[in-house]
């Protein structure tokens, strides 16, 4: 058991305090990335997990901060060296999540909203029991292919691998908690927002260690 704790023995909270990790999943162009980067703005606490890629970076993409680029040859040292806790080629293109920077996150007791694909979630999820899955989808797929089109950065040959494995991957949208509709970006963060809030106040989430210590242990009075 997680004990939580002063030094005379008291609980200190009702909650757990290791980070709650929130993986968020989409078809490229269903927005889950400005999603998550929105969300992290308006919640205390909550933290946007960089992954590392070696695709090159779009038009107005900070290195750090929107990912960390890196080439083919340190990624492949960095799986060697086992480093990620997850890890994929999408679109020719590898993708990664630090296992180091992420739990050091957690372990300071940081939320982390994480946005991967449905591999990535998958392999997530039989690490993280206690993660909350989320997915995101457009209203159609018309709508998807309007976002695909217009945003800048990706050729047609790209625009046509996305919506083809856009397909495949929504079929996935079972192994999630939550389903979002991207319909709007400002409901669909408040959509987002309500989720995070919601989970972090779950029964699972709570000390037992408080609870007794407060309501259940006869202390007198």
């Amino acid at each position: 058991m997680i004990r939580h704790g002063n030094a005379k023995g008291t609980p200190k909270g009702p909650w757990m305090k290791r980070g709650l990790l929130f993986v968020v999943s989409a078809p490229s162009g269903a927005g889950k990335t400005s999603l998550c980067k929105e969300v992290v703005k308006y919640i205390p606490n909550l933290q946007h997990s960089i992954s590392y890629t070696t695709r090159a970076a779009r038009p107005a993409e900070v290195d750090g901060t929107d990912y960390h680029f890196t080439s083919g040859e340190e990624f492949k040292r960095m799986i060697a060296e086992d480093a990620f806790i997850e890890w994929a080629i999408v679109h020719g293109n590898y993708y990664g999540t630090s296992k180091k920077e992420l739990n050091e996150l957690l372990d300071k007791e940081i939320d982390v909203v994480l946005d991967i694909d449905s591999h990535g979630s998958s392999q997530i999820k039989k690490r993280f029991r206690n993660g909350v899955f989320i997915y995101i989808l457009p209203p159609s797929f018309e709508d998807l292919k309007q976002r695909l089109t217009i945003r800048k950065g990706d050729t047609p040959e790209e625009i046509r691998r996305r919506l083809e494995r856009a397909r495949e991957e929504a079929k996935d949208y079972r192994m999630y908690d939550y389903l979002i509709i991207n319909d709007n970006l400002e409901a669909a963060l408040e959509r987002l927002k309500s989720v995070i809030n919601s989970a972090r106040i779950k029964i699972d989430r709570v000390n037992p260690e408080w609870v007794e210590h407060n309501f259940i242990t006869k202390r007198g009075g």
